[in-house]
């Protein structure tokens, strides 16, 4: 078995696969004060409660956008899997001509993200991951992933609005049904979810025009959107062709298979000679 970790700035998203399938997966909060013992004894429960056995983990592979917590994991696995995982990171075979003017800068979750979304959907296309921030990556045709732009994402908006205001609460993140609203809350959650509906709309109608210019076989743009609040999202724009929520953790699967270690072949035992 694989396990695979997806450490995000709020949550980390953890998934066992079998044979290349995904068998289960987990979120978690992420929390830079836990120890290697406190996630440790958080994965053991949960393989406990899945009836899964630590000893049939054979590889990990880790995806971090908080460095602070990968010494943690990677101490984690050693501890609890005697495994040394495997980091996306500068180095790490994915399949894609990195294009960002430095490519160290790209979050490992951008690229673990491009790497299962073209290998499903094929190029050209544009990837929206709506977690802490909201991401938008676009790849070619060629497999060349070009960049994209990084938006606040809508927790952090309702969380901002709430901590700069005297007066405006915390609200749930869900459409009002209405942008003419008559109360603070449903005034709050129309400004944004129905905000960053259109930012969508227009960031994604922006980079289709520029992808097209470039993509010389005339193919349309997919848009694929994954993260937690994706739904909510493509339930009120057109834009978006495909919502896949396991993309990321489909990612590091496809990106451990580029890059574990072929296994060492057996030697042949060789039968002592009998002197007859």
């Amino acid at each position: 078995m694989l396990l695979a970790f997806d450490v995000g700035n709020s949550n980390i998203v953890l998934g066992v696969f079998k044979d290349g399938k995904l068998v289960t997966n987990w979120r978690i909060e992420t929390d830079n004060n836990k120890s290697a013992d406190e996630y440790g004894m958080i994965v053991t429960q949960l393989f406990q409660y899945e009836g899964l056995q630590a000893s049939d983990v054979k590889d990990i592979i880790i995806s971090t956008v908080v460095p602070s917590v990968l010494y943690t994991l990677q101490h984690l696995a050693m501890k609890y899997f005697k495994k040394r995982a495997i980091t996306v990171e500068s180095g790490v075979k994915t399949g894609l001509v990195v294009k960002y003017d430095n490519p160290k800068q790209v979050g490992a979750d951008r690229i673990v993200n491009a790497v299962a979304a073209y290998q499903k959907y094929g190029g050209p296309l544009i990837i929206i991951d709506f977690g802490t921030a909201t991401t938008f990556c676009a790849v070619t045709e060629k497999a060349e992933y070009l960049g994209g732009s990084i938006a606040p994402g809508l927790k952090i908006a309702s969380e901002a609005l709430f901590e700069k205001t005297s007066k405006l609460p915390k609200v749930e993140l869900e459409e009002p049904g209405q942008t003419i609203c008559k109360n603070t809350i449903q005034s709050m959650q129309s400004g944004l979810v129905y905000g960053h509906m259109g930012m969508v709309d227009y960031i994604v109608k922006k980079m289709k025009r520029e992808l097209e210019a470039i993509t010389e076989s005339g193919k349309a743009v997919t848009v694929v959107a994954t993260g937690g609040l994706s739904t909510l999202i493509d339930d009120g724009v057109d834009c978006i062709d495909h919502v896949d929520k396991m993309l990321t953790l489909e990612g590091l699967e496809i990106i451990y298979q580029k890059n574990k270690k072929p296994a060492k072949p057996c030697k042949e035992k060789k039968e002592p000679i009998q002197n007859e």
